[in-house]
């Protein structure tokens, strides 16, 4: 241990016994799960608070830990710490834990021992990761299960609904994060969701949905195609509504985020070596991600001015995001030599082949077809009085909001009604939030997506163009 930790004694998890007093722990937290609230036996009418938590101080023993109290206890102590953060627990409770009943919903452990922490006689401390040693760290990246002890995502769905219900452990890269959702219950509990896209070299996209927030914190901080993670105990469960298979994080599961095992090493060379020729962002629209959060957009911008910013972040992956008050110049919704309409797989969000259609992406010489779904896929041109952004894409939730109809909607059109519908739009200034990915595929190097795009009321929109855009 480092110097600051030198003249302390801590007891490893593997000599853990019952009745032990003044104990000293130092560990890393693996996982941990939500604050909630229990009505208190003893005093009827108020509650008790609770949470729990894995902690790890070597790669064969980890144990669990709960931590019980009032709300203004063990609200502060959850928020002081997060997975990855080392801490030392002082004068913990030892209980021998009942494996049947308790492993039904917290993480399996080695030991044969839990923690209990309470708030009148233990006290938890968090550690300076400065402070401690790098072997205690390093921890943080090994799963908890053995390295090849995992489905692949091929393998999930190759299975289909078999594994309905069944937990087990899966190893993948993180295709994109979505925002978290929060909501409330017709009994007034407040919650919030997550879902993640994963992906291997067997499967392009499978969903994984998170409900607690410590699960949803962690996946925030995954960087797309470029994190690898180990998610240990994840419910499968067939989504009829989907008509697939997804995983859910449950209350058992611990995520190993880039884990340092052969297993994760070759899937991390993978997506790095695919990440040009493989980017899902790129080929899948709207109706297959989760919408952006328009109101977190709030920088306005003419199209002179994005193309400059665009060019100051060349080298740069990361999108980003402005607010255009500006008019549909090209919209060839009424060309017939122009596609504007496509078959797309309702799992992974491919283009299907036309002849077959059959997703050759999904089903890789399977026999179980995925349903196929129509969606707009089209390109526009948008401009201002500064300049234009050409081949914008304009497709699925996206263009159907914009136009007004559906995609099926659209087809039963005659060439009259859709020239009607053209003429809406072109040349009408519209408020339009736009999306730009810098991309060697795209053409300028640079892919332009539109999120929104409403009719813009006059005096909004000269209130909030840039200054330069002023008459």
């Amino acid at each position: 241990m480092a110097s600051s930790f030198a003249l302390r004694t801590f007891t490893a998890l593997a000599d853990l016994q019952q009745n032990m007093a003044n104990l000293k722990i130092i560990g890393i937290v693996i996982g941990k799960t939500d604050v909630k609230g229990f009505p208190d036996r003893k005093n009827i009418g108020s509650e008790r608070y609770t949470f729990s938590f894995t902690i790890r101080d070597s790669p064969a023993c980890f144990v669990n830990a709960a931590c019980w109290g009032k709300e203004e206890y063990i609200r502060p102590l959850s928020d002081s710490f997060r997975v990855g953060d080392c801490v030392i627990i002082e004068n913990p409770l030892i209980q021998r834990k009942e494996l049947e009943r308790e492993e039904k919903f917290s993480p399996g452990t080695p030991s044969n021992y839990k923690l209990l922490l309470s708030e009148n006689h233990s006290v938890v401390k968090v550690c300076s990761s400065y402070e401690v040693d790098t072997k205690l760290l390093s921890l943080i990246h090994l799963p908890v299960k053995e390295s090849s002890d995992y489905y692949s995502l091929g393998d999930v769905i190759a299975n289909g609904p078999s594994l309905d219900g069944r937990i087990i452990n899966v190893l993948a890269a993180v295709r994109w994060v979505g925002e978290p959702k929060h909501f409330t219950t017709s009994d007034r509990r407040r919650g919030q969701r997550c879902e993640i896209k994963l992906y291997d070299e067997t499967e392009p996209a499978f969903t994984m949905i998170c409900w607690d927030n410590e699960s949803i914190l962690l996946a925030q901080s995954w960087v797309p195609q470029e994190t690898v993670i180990f998610a240990s105990d994840v419910r499968i469960t067939f989504d009829k509504f989907r008509d697939c298979m997804t995983a859910t994080v449950i209350s058992k599961t611990i995520i190993t985020t880039n884990p340092d095992t052969p297993e994760a090493n070759i899937l991390l060379n993978y997506i790095r070596e695919n990440k040009e020729t493989n980017v899902l962002a790129d080929e899948i629209d709207s109706v297959f991600k989760e919408p952006v959060n328009l109101n977190s957009i709030v920088d306005v911008y003419t199209v002179k001015q994005l193309k400059e910013k665009a060019s100051k972040n060349e080298g740069k992956a990361d999108p980003f995001y402005g607010i255009l008050y500006a008019f549909i110049s090209t919209l060839s919704i009424d060309d017939g030599t122009t596609r504007v309409v496509r078959n797309r797989c309702s799992n992974c969000g491919y283009i299907v082949n036309e002849t077959s259609n059959i997703c050759l992406t999904c089903n890789k010489g399977s026999f179980q077809l995925r349903p196929v779904s129509l969606s707009f896929d089209m390109l526009v041109d948008i401009t201002d009085h500064t300049g234009t952004l050409p081949s914008c894409s304009l497709s699925g939730s996206v263009a159907e909001d914009t136009l007004g109809c559906t995609a099926h909607q659209f087809l039963a059109m005659t060439d009259e009604q859709k020239t009607a519908l053209k003429w809406q739009f072109l040349l009408e200034r519209s408020k339009i939030y736009v999306k730009f990915v810098l991309s060697s595929r795209a053409r300028g190097g640079l892919r332009v997506s539109v999120l929104s795009c409403k009719r813009s009321d006059p005096v909004e929109a000269s209130r909030g163009m840039p200054q330069e855009a002023q008459p």
